[in-house]
């Protein structure tokens, strides 16, 4: 179905990267998810009000609620497509990570009222001062009825959101999703519920208390962690090592870059990443040459990968043996610390008395070393090589862990 409906409303519904196309795909879902909910919560309303069914009334409230999730993923998705203007210069695309936080916020708030509430039922049957009451068969049986109908959809609904959320990329979506599945489990407790209490003579415990309890720990946890899964693009979580990879073999595929540096990645939402990077090219190499190289690889990665990309040319001797020398004896030296790093970025300043070695060194973002004791122990080595030798390093920390270079002393 969700192939057939791509096909019948959305043009060149495999583009998944175009913005164009990500739009009608959350909008179709979006509304599947709007009316399918407003179509489950008319059913339980009806019926819940025709047999004063309390359980099926209140889950279809929260039916309706789902179909407010949906209207705010629709808005949100609808927004996150506004084109940049004056005071938002990189576009609107991250108010879908917004739609998505608020999404995760309803599904622990509905959570936490599931909890409440079925400890005040459990304790209004104990006190006596609400009664279970049986149905007759055929009010059992349309109950019944109704609530699977409403599981089947509810799980086709999780799958629908589910599918084209991971299709497009789209947390909104896949929050709508969870949702979707909680709601399943919540039915499936209110049919558990009313099938015990059908078939048992117990008066003073409330099973549907009980389950919904449990229920609503479920839902609260599963909104929590959306909470913060939602909240880490807008906090600024560092990109997926699969596209820095990509990435990084997609610049570093000319053989005329010797290494790649000093890696930026931005996402201001969903196919809308900005990327800052250096690169190390020969000195000799002529200056237009590099340039038109430069741009070429800025090209690519903005056609292939949709990525918005600034490339800075750090130009790098590779034909000095001494500077060679000195830095193949750097390498050894950065070898014996006990997590990787790299150098980049190597030059020497020769003067008549002494040598000043420059150089950045990429450390493990989570290394618990500090600058400062790292920076120490390579100076005071490269001063025990030769006391004229002075290090002047730069730490940078690697929040990638992805980037190689090159060893262009061996070129």
């Amino acid at each position: 179905m969700i192939k057939f409906l791509s096909k019948l409303f959305i043009k060149n519904y495999n583009d998944v990267k175009s913005k164009e196309v990500r739009k009608k795909y959350g909008i179709l879902a979006s509304l599947f998810g709007i009316i399918s909910n407003i179509f489950i919560c008319g059913l339980k309303f009806v019926i819940g009000l025709i047999f004063h069914l309390i359980s099926i009334t209140a889950d279809a409230v929260n039916n309706l609620a789902d179909a407010s999730s949906s209207l705010v993923s629709l808005v949100g998705i609808k927004l996150s497509n506004k084109p940049a203007d004056n005071d938002h210069p990189f576009g609107h695309a991250r108010i879908e990570y917004i739609a998505g936080f608020i999404v995760a916020i309803i599904i622990a708030t509905l959570g936490i009222i599931l909890v409440i509430n079925s400890v005040q039922n459990i304790i209004d049957v104990a006190k006596g001062t609400k009664v279970i009451e049986k149905m007759n068969t055929t009010e059992f049986i349309i109950t019944i009825c109704i609530l699977i109908v409403a599981i089947g959809l509810k799980i086709y609904q999780a799958f629908f959101n589910y599918t084209i959320g991971k299709k497009i990329d789209s947390s909104v979506l896949k929050a709508t999703a969870v949702d979707s599945r909680n709601d399943v489990i919540s039915t499936l407790v209110v049919l558990i519920g009313t099938i015990i209490s059908q078939f048992t003579n117990i008066q003073k415990v409330s099973i549907d208390g009980i389950l919904g309890i449990l229920v609503g720990i479920f839902i609260g946890i599963s909104g929590y962690k959306l909470i913060i899964e939602t909240a880490d693009p807008l906090l600024g979580k560092a990109p997926d090592s699969e596209l820095v990879k990509e990435f990084t073999e997609k610049v570093t595929s000319n053989p005329d870059i010797l290494g790649i540096h000093d890696l930026q990645m931005h996402s201001y939402g969903p196919n809308c990443i900005f990327a800052t990077c250096h690169v190390e090219i020969d000195s000799n190499m002529d200056v237009l040459k590099s340039h038109d190289l430069i741009d070429n690889i800025e090209q690519k990665c903005l056609n292939e990968l949709k990525i918005f990309t600034t490339i800075h040319m750090d130009p790098v001797v590779i034909n000095d043996p001494f500077q060679n020398e000195l830095k193949q004896k750097v390498l050894e030296i950065i070898k014996e610390f006990n997590f990787p790093c790299s150098i980049h970025d190597f030059r020497i300043i020769k003067g008549e008395t002494h040598t000043n070695l420059v150089f950045d060194i990429l450390v493990p973002m989570n290394e618990k070393l500090t600058d400062s004791q790292i920076k120490k122990l390579i100076v005071e080595k490269i001063q025990n090589l030769n006391s004229t030798y002075f290090a002047y390093p730069t730490i940078d920390r690697d929040y990638t862990n992805r980037i190689k270079f090159k060893d262009t002393s061996k070129k």
